[in-house]
């Protein structure tokens, strides 16, 4: 079981949350894609870029943050969290 963690923050308060699950049997990338996807379409969000420092902060950590620099459209929240919470 992968499960992918995804809070949206404004002011420093926990605004939505969400945990996509995925069973299949995808490498860990497609399914952190998959996840990522099924997050932006459940909270009505453009897909964000992946910038090098997000993807270094995920590779050291499990976990990432999005903020207005990631999105090319603007959000009206401060970042968009993810964390890994369990994985195969």
């Amino acid at each position: 079981m992968f499960r992918l963690w995804a809070k949206i923050f404004r002011d420093n308060r926990l605004i939505k949350d969400t945990v996509i699950c995925n069973d299949c049997e995808d490498t860990r990338t497609h399914k952190v894609f998959q996840a990522l996807d099924d997050i932006c379409y459940e909270f009505d969000l453009g897909k964000p870029i992946w910038l090098d420092a997000t993807i270094a902060e995920f590779k050291r950590h499990d976990k990432a943050r999005f903020t207005q620099d990631n999105f090319i459209e603007a959000i009206d929240f401060d970042y968009l969290e993810i964390h890994v919470i369990e994985e195969d």
